[in-house]
């Protein structure tokens, strides 16, 4: 209740402040000369980020400002601010810190969040904050902290606090004390090792608790028996080897969201989340769990929405009920483990909701015949799986399907009908497949598409207008990629169809080409980002295609035969920003 309303009387001190500054304009108030100043709304924002400064110029500085931003400077200390400043939101990231003094920050009444993030901080008084009884927010990571002995900070008001990759490798059992409405903590990238049983229990208003990429190899069974209000938890990239995830997890009955990826894991036991009632995302992808019997593990977990076993060297069969008891799924990650369609086919039965299902690389050398039933399907992957065409009939009831990846999974034909009902797609990948004759009417119906990846199909020739509607310009296809097949280019004519005429990307990397059309792009001319890597043009005579491109952003011109390249060949280009031109034998 006191945190409330400390919170409350710092806002209305705000609206009060400003409501009675100002008579309908709003007064410029004082700026730095190296700084840009303007106002967001009603609050006076003073940037001087990127500006050479060594120091704060305080004396320049309107007393109102509401945001602060000194980022990436070359600041090594901060004096006390002037009587009465009523800054809201200091950044200081990216300077040249070693310490947070408490002298720095007296007087600051009205700071909600702060940011001393990346700077080389070793040193924070305990007390540094003291003024600021509305602090909020607190960045410091990136930062290579001392070891502390006892309570790291007090600020009772704060809810938001970044100490990842601050070189932290203990955190003592009084770490936490003075922090105790806490809300959020990431100590994702300190090299902790362990955490014992005592060191969160101050912490009993924790939400989310990140602590990826720390060296873990052990949790103590009680380490969070006081975090009962914890929804996220985030553990990736460790190397557990010696956890009790049944004593570690029991207490933690609101938990919502658990990231467990590439954590060394290698069994779970049946009764693991039999007290996570409200989990909705799993991810336990990256971990050896070759033994795992996916319906004993997840059998509870009723209003589970995510879960993603990608690559976890799944052995035992997915059976008939790995589902039954979570048809709430709509999210399904099962890429990287060997599956068979007979399996899926019955595994999968429950799950009508899905939204989005990964299959990729795993060893299916057919579908499972149940795609009917997944209504409200949106994303699809069954790339760089060994089928064949004769089952992609069976993706042809998926309406509503926006994306769809099946890229390097050993087609070589699509019927003209393949996509008629996909009238959502929005990406298709069909890179990687002998495709190198397209019929007509193919992508007729993808009147929403935006992105076609058709990289290494061996197409002999570049799209041609049969493939799409006549008299139809498909607004929303703004990619195209065709990298890495064998074209051969008319030597005159445009190489792409009217009906793309607001293509904006277009990758042509290693397509063997000697040449283009001086007209080439004669339909597409609001191309900005055009790609010829790896190609072998020789001459700027060769580019005369430019010409037509006056809204070009990016040009790749690397690893072709030019030797010369002079400004001039892009004259035409005025909006060009970047050009990529390594990897020519220039003379």
């Amino acid at each position: 209740m006191k945190l409330a309303i400390v919170i409350i009387n710092v806002a209305l001190a705000i609206y009060f402040h400003y409501a009675w500054s100002f008579n309908g304009e709003l007064a410029e108030l004082e700026c730095p000369d190296d700084c840009d100043c303007h106002y967001f709304r009603v609050n006076w924002v003073t940037d001087c980020s990127d500006s050479n400064l060594t120091q704060i110029p305080y004396n320049e500085l309107s007393p109102n400002v509401y945001v602060l931003d000194l980022n990436d400077n070359f600041i090594k200390d901060v004096e006390p601010f002037p009587p009465d400043f009523k800054v809201r939101r200091l950044q200081l990231s990216v300077n040249l810190l070693t310490e947070l003094k408490k002298q720095s920050f007296a007087g600051l009444h009205y700071l909600i969040d702060a940011d001393f993030s990346y700077n080389v901080i070793k040193r924070i008084d305990i007390d540094a904050f003291d003024d600021s009884a509305g602090l909020i927010n607190l960045e410091l990571q990136g930062n290579p902290l001392e070891e502390v002995e006892g309570p790291f900070l007090i600020i009772k008001s704060l809810l938001y606090l970044d100490i990842s990759n601050c070189s932290l490798r203990n955190l003592n059992d009084q770490f936490f004390n003075n922090l105790t409405h806490l809300a959020t903590l990431d100590l994702s990238e300190n090299p902790l090792v362990s955490i014992n049983n005592n060191v969160f229990d101050p912490l009993n208003s924790l939400e989310t608790l990140k602590m990826n990429n720390c060296n873990l190899t052990h949790i103590a069974d009680h380490a969070f028996r006081t975090l009962k209000n914890l929804k996220n938890l985030e553990l990736s990239g460790n190397n557990f080897y010696e956890t009790n995830w049944v004593a570690v997890l029991r207490n933690l009955v609101l938990l919502e969201y658990v990231d467990l990826r590439n954590s060394g894991i290698t069994s779970l036991s049946g009764d693991l989340f039999d007290n996570n009632q409200y989990l909705r995302t799993l991810i336990l992808a990256e971990n050896n769990l070759a033994g795992l019997n996916v319906g004993q593990t997840i059998g509870s977990l009723q209003n589970l929405d995510t879960l993603d076993l990608s690559d976890c060297n799944l052995t035992l069969p997915l059976s008939e009920d790995a589902f039954a008891n979570a048809t709430k799924i709509r999210n399904l990650y099962l890429s990287g483990n060997t599956l068979f369609a007979s399996d899926l086919l019955l595994a999968l039965s429950p799950l009508t909701n899905l939204h989005k299902l990964s299959l990729s690389n795993c060893g299916l050398s057919r579908l499972p015949d149940t795609f009917d039933k997944f209504k409200s399907l949106q994303e699809l992957d069954i790339s760089h799986n060994p089928l064949n065409d004769a089952f992609v009939k069976l993706l042809a009831p998926l309406e509503t399907l926006e994306y769809l990846n099946m890229g390097y999974s050993n087609l070589s034909h699509l019927a003209p009908e393949s996509f008629s009902k996909m009238t959502s797609m929005r990406r298709l990948i069909l890179s990687g497949n002998d495709l190198n004759n397209l019929e007509a009417g193919l992508f007729g119906n993808l009147t929403h598409l935006e992105s076609l990846e058709l990289n290494f199909c061996g197409l002999r020739r570049p799209l041609n207008a049969t493939l799409f509607f006549n008299n139809f310009t498909y607004t929303d296809l703004t990619e195209l990629q065709l990298a890495g097949n064998p074209l051969h280019v008319s030597k005159t004519g445009p190489l792409l169809p009217k009906q793309l005429s607001r293509l904006q990307t277009l990758d042509l990397s290693n397509c063997n080409l000697t040449f283009l059309p001086p007209n080439a792009f004669h339909w597409t001319t609001n191309i900005t980002n055009l790609i010829l890597a790896g190609n072998h043009f020789a001459s700027p005579n060769d580019l005369r295609f430019l010409e037509v491109l006056p809204m070009l952003e990016v040009l790749d011109l690397r690893y072709n035969n030019l030797t010369t390249f002079s400004p001039k060949e892009i004259t035409l280009n005025p909006n060009v920003e970047k050009l990529k031109l390594i990897g020519n034998p220039w003379r």
